[in-house]
């Protein structure tokens, strides 16, 4: 438990920032996902324009701190080849 006012203070801010970083997490497994269904349905188009999305989320999330900027590379680098080994 927090003893003095800036660290109550402190707790506070890392419970809305941890919410927030979990929200955001969240939507990027979810256009991630989404990338990944239209690869199965052998949509070439509509998957390169969802990982653009995805690449975005990805990236704000690795500059944001909330994974690592090899994670994203990683996730990216993977989902790219899928999509462009599309025939």
């Amino acid at each position: 438990m927090a003893n003095h006012k800036s660290s109550e203070k402190r707790a506070k801010q890392d419970i809305k920032k941890n919410l927030v970083n979990k929200t955001n997490e969240s939507k990027s497994k979810t256009s991630i996902k989404k990338v990944r269904d239209a690869i199965t349905a052998g949509d070439k188009k509509e998957a390169a324009t969802l990982l653009q999305k995805a690449q975005a989320e990805l990236r704000k999330l690795a500059k944001n701190g909330v994974i690592k900027l090899n994670t994203a590379a990683r996730k990216t680098s993977r989902l790219a080849a899928q999509v462009n080994s599309i025939k």
